[in-house]
């Protein structure tokens, strides 16, 4: 298989490319900046197997242009960024990493929750900046999180893992899916809610659910003026789920208390954004499958995806 070419459009842990040059020939994008939209273009004529990020659109033009491509591996759980269906119709098979980075992102959001709600980054500028100057009594208070309650939006892997560290600190869970997990109520101790039921009575809200059209703003300027006015939000699902200026407007009025985004609309978040500037929003860059060794297990199981499929055989991660 020593012919087939494999293009990488970022650099990723080594563990996944030493995978790859036993088998094929690979050619990884340098930069740390995504792979420019003509270069991608211009590269995909020949190559066999693509292993591409979540900033990579993979649509139509570029797959029509996709000659010889065999197999797609996307580093990320998420596939919004590709068009499977036309993907599929054209013989294309699609992978991703499902499962491996549950947890890491699961601890991340639940670090947001914490940071917001006891208003840790807040508090270390302020130390930074000399303001520290006594004990006070009424000094950067924050909320509890423990007897609070959460409201979970999506509740695959990441959300039950979410709900499962807000149960060891003592919180009451709703969580809102497609359909309900009585198995899981009983084993966990959650409950089931419907959208407006963990808008009014949720403290805190986690979004967990997949970008589609139903999730597309989901949480916008009707959906934010029904919560409570303590209520922070945590996102480490997609940007798009929220309406950014819906958000920028809630929190500036104080119709809620706070925000916790690994992800924004848009990605990366313009420098000038209103959210940069709210002292009760925290924003980082989308780091919430970001450990040494989770991105190393992604970088083989995306080396996998790409060995099966050139090998005419099932993806061992395959998108359905």
């Amino acid at each position: 298989m020593k012919e087939k070419k494999v293009l990488i459009t970022r650099q990723i842990p080594q563990s996944g490319i030493d995978l790859l040059c036993e088998k094929v020939e690979v050619e990884i994008w340098p930069d740390d900046m995504p792979i420019p939209r003509e270069v991608l273009l211009s590269k995909i004529h020949d190559v066999d197997g693509l292993i591409c990020m979540l900033s990579d659109p993979i649509d139509q033009e570029l797959l029509t242009e996709a000659a010889l491509l065999k197999v797609i591996a996307n580093y990320a759980v998420g596939t919004d960024n590709i068009d499977v269906p036309y993907a599929q119709q054209k013989g294309i098979r699609v992978g991703n990493t499902p499962g491996v980075l549950t947890q890491t992102t699961a601890d991340l959001a639940f670090s947001l929750l914490m940071a917001v709600s006891r208003r840790i980054v807040e508090a270390a500028d302020y130390v930074k900046a000399g303001k520290w100057k006594t004990w006070g009594p009424q000094l950067l208070l924050g909320n509890d999180i423990y007897s609070s309650t959460l409201g979970i939006i999506g509740f695959g892997r990441i959300g039950q893992a979410m709900a499962r560290r807000a149960l060891g600190f003592g919180m009451e869970v709703l969580y809102y899916s497609r359909s309900p997990k009585p198995d899981l109520e009983r084993e966990m101790g959650v409950k089931f809610a419907s959208l407006e039921e963990i808008y009014r009575e949720s403290d805190y809200i986690s979004l967990h659910t997949d970008l589609n059209e139903s999730s597309r703003g989901l949480i916008n300027k009707k959906a934010l003026n029904s919560m409570k006015s303590n209520c922070i939000i945590i996102n480490t699902a997609r940007g798009p789920v929220i309406n950014t200026d819906d958000l920028v407007d809630a929190l500036e009025s104080g119709k809620i208390a706070g925000a916790g985004l690994d992800v924004t609309d848009p990605e990366p978040i313009e420098k000038d954004s209103k959210l940069l500037t709210i002292k009760n929003c925290i924003v980082v860059p989308h780091i919430g499958s970001a450990s040494y060794v989770t991105r190393s297990k992604m970088s083989v199981m995306v080396a996998e995806n790409i060995i099966a499929g050139l090998s005419g055989e099932m993806l061992p991660y395959e998108v359905e």
